[in-house]
């Protein structure tokens, strides 16, 4: 049998592609026992789905092409696809503002078993490679696939427990495609010793602001045993590159307005006193009276609004929720997703060179360049 089109990959853009091509003879190739597997745990098992605000600015890559498929897909018609199949989502505005949570993972993933029943689905089957002979072969593990069309949408290297792998970026190399450079994104950063205070104060976390490159998050920063994470260093780990960023760890007061009468520095400071400890000793002040400070003691202080530091790296692919880089774009038909390189073939979701913020933006860029896909199919 040579199907119409074979899709590889049973995550959020390989499904929502699924879901909107109707009678077409299709396969989805998925190397899980089942599909979503990473839409299930995405959110703690809420899914965070799309945002109350979306636009190309909360993506790292080609404006162009994710401008262009957010207004053919956006959020507000992802919202009511979900509600036309029973998923409604609520903002929860606890870890990211304006993020779309659904009550349960599963209900996404039953809706997609729904909606994508007249696709014949090879689960349990892993990719291998991929030829091209006037038609697709796609070779498995366990038998060759034939193909007119070829979607992949199989996502990027992150939660390799789950089934992540390089074929995406395997299959564009071999049809001539560049892959940028690959890194974990939306993942927590390692310290250099200078900031190893950090590891003792893991598990706590503060209401902080950061600034990296030309972008600044407010949220909670955790401190971990590596180093630190929370949603404003996941979203600092996209934009940083090398050097160093900052933290305002005071970002709502100003500490010169705090610092007087007679009580200790720490009771005046409105942090935990674990925080202030740590946090004076890397600094070098003394927890002393507020009014026997002297001018350099104040100064020190003041690096509370902007204490700059180098992360020495990131927690890897096992801790990321996505990989940054990818399928360049600049060899992709921005409007059909198709490639430039080898017609009939294409790429969808987090496998390109676009990444968005933490907040539901990658599902929201996965659904809407899967149905930008799917309208020109």
């Amino acid at each position: 049998m040579v199907y119409d089109i074979a899709i590889v990959g049973a995550g959020a853009s390989g499904l929502m592609f699924a879901s909107q091509i109707k009678n077409r003879n299709i396969c989805l190739i998925e190397s899980n026992s089942k599909i979503g597997q990473k839409i299930k745990v995405s959110g703690g098992a809420k899914c965070n789905i799309t945002n109350e605000k979306v636009s190309s600015d909360n993506y790292l890559g080609d404006r162009k092409l994710s401008s262009f498929v957010l207004k053919e897909f956006s959020n507000k018609d992802l919202l009511n696809f979900l509600n036309n199949n029973g998923v409604y989502p609520k903002i929860n505005p606890k870890i990211v503002k304006g993020t779309y949570f659904c009550q349960s993972s599963q209900d996404v993933i039953d809706m997609f078993s729904k909606t994508t029943s007249h696709v014949k689905k090879f689960l349990n089957t892993k990719v291998v490679d991929v030829d091209f002979n006037e038609i697709f072969i796609i070779k498995t593990d366990s038998q060759n696939i034939k193909a007119k069309k070829l979607v992949v949408a199989s996502g990027g290297l992150s939660y390799e427990g789950l089934g992540a792998s390089s074929i995406a970026f395997d299959i564009a190399k071999k049809f001539g495609h560049t892959v940028t450079k690959l890194n974990p994104a939306l993942v927590g950063f390692t310290v250099q010793k200078e900031q190893f205070w950090f590891k003792k104060l893991s598990g706590l976390s503060i209401m902080a602001k950061a600034k990296v490159e030309n972008k600044s998050f407010y949220g909670s920063l955790l401190f971990a045993h590596k180093g630190c994470s929370g949603p404003i260093i996941l979203n600092s780990s996209l934009y940083w590159k090398k050097g160093k960023m900052s933290f305002d760890f005071l970002p709502n007061k100003k500490i010169k307005k705090l610092l007087t009468g007679n009580a200790l520095i720490s009771s005046r400071i409105p942090l935990p006193k674990r925080f202030m400890q740590e946090f004076l000793n890397s600094i070098k002040v003394e927890d002393k009276p507020c009014n026997k400070l002297n001018i350099e003691e104040l100064k020190s202080l003041e690096t509370i609004h902007n204490y700059e530091f180098s992360p020495a790296g990131n927690f890897g692919y096992t801790k990321a929720e996505v990989t940054k880089g990818g399928i360049s774009t600049d060899e992709i038909d921005f409007q059909s997703m198709e490639s430039l390189k080898q017609k009939d073939l294409y790429f969808l979701g987090e496998c390109l060179d676009v990444t968005g913020e933490l907040g539901g933006y990658n599902f929201q860029f996965a659904f809407s360049s899967a149905v930008s896909c799917a309208n020109r199919i």
